[in-house]
């Protein structure tokens, strides 16, 4: 579970939560109409702007900036290391042995490309066309939540502009003004939310977790080459610590 992105979300409703409740009664700020407009009028338009079965994904697609934890670079640099070295005293063909145990389909299709004894260059072009796709999934789903963060804070305009006609209209009537206001204020509030406390920050979250899913299946690539092309257990860490800042490298290179 990614503990930044619960503790962000509580902190930040729970906070507004604290200022609403020292200022007066919560039922000020719960408005049922504000709520329709807001937040079903937004999903009414992702469904114009994406395909339906984009817009079911969603939920799935927003687990990862809430329960995906990538692994940390010495981990994947560790088990390079292990295969490495098993590799050398026994044989490429041991690691299909390995790769049974592990849960990450990318890096078991790697190895059995290993395996299977493709030419370097054959499996570097297949991981590569693969990590491609990959990252382009993750963005199609980032920009899910971008273009949400968008229709959030313009339905709320449109509640306001709601609002205000409908408290014009009712001028003679001081008993429809504060309703009509209420909408007109609320689902501005609303949309503000919407976009800056969730859409938003998950989109960006959503970059994030692809930017460090990318360099991990890098440094399995690189390692998986390294493998193929007989190079020693050391000199593959120290390969893959030159692509890692210092705090990330694995200690055991140095």
């Amino acid at each position: 579970m990614d503990l930044g992105t619960i503790i962000g979300l509580v902190a930040a409703f729970g906070l507004m939560l604290g200022a609403i409740v020292m200022g007066g009664p919560i039922s000020l700020f719960i408005d049922i109409p504000s709520v329709l407009i807001v937040v079903f009028g937004s999903i009414a338009s992702l469904l114009v702007a994406y395909p339906l079965d984009r817009v079911k994904a969603a939920g799935k697609v927003a687990k990862h900036a809430f329960l995906h934890v990538p692994r940390k670079p010495d981990q994947v640099l560790t088990l390079m290391k292990e295969m490495s070295s098993r590799a050398r005293r026994e044989g490429v063909l041991v690691l299909e042995e390995m790769a049974a145990k592990q849960e990450d389909e990318f890096l078991k299709k790697g190895i059995q490309l290993v395996v299977d004894g493709h030419d370097p260059e054959a499996v570097e072009e297949v991981l590569y066309a693969e990590i491609d796709k990959i990252s382009e999934r993750h963005l199609e789903g980032a920009d899910f939540f971008d273009t949400w963060a968008l229709f959030g804070p313009a339905f709320g305009m449109i509640g306001t502009l709601i609002g205000l006609v409908q408290m014009l209209q009712n001028l003679d009537d001081p008993t429809k003004i504060g309703p009509s206001m209420a909408v007109a204020l609320l689902t501005t509030l609303y949309g503000s939310i919407l976009a800056n406390v969730f859409a938003g920050p998950v989109a960006k979250k959503l970059k994030v977790r692809n930017s460090e899913e990318i360099s991990e299946k890098t440094l399995i690539v690189q390692g998986l080459l390294s493998i193929l092309a007989g190079e020693s257990p050391r000199f593959l860490v120290d390969r893959l610590n030159a692509q890692l800042p210092p705090d990330a490298r694995l200690k055991e290179a140095s």
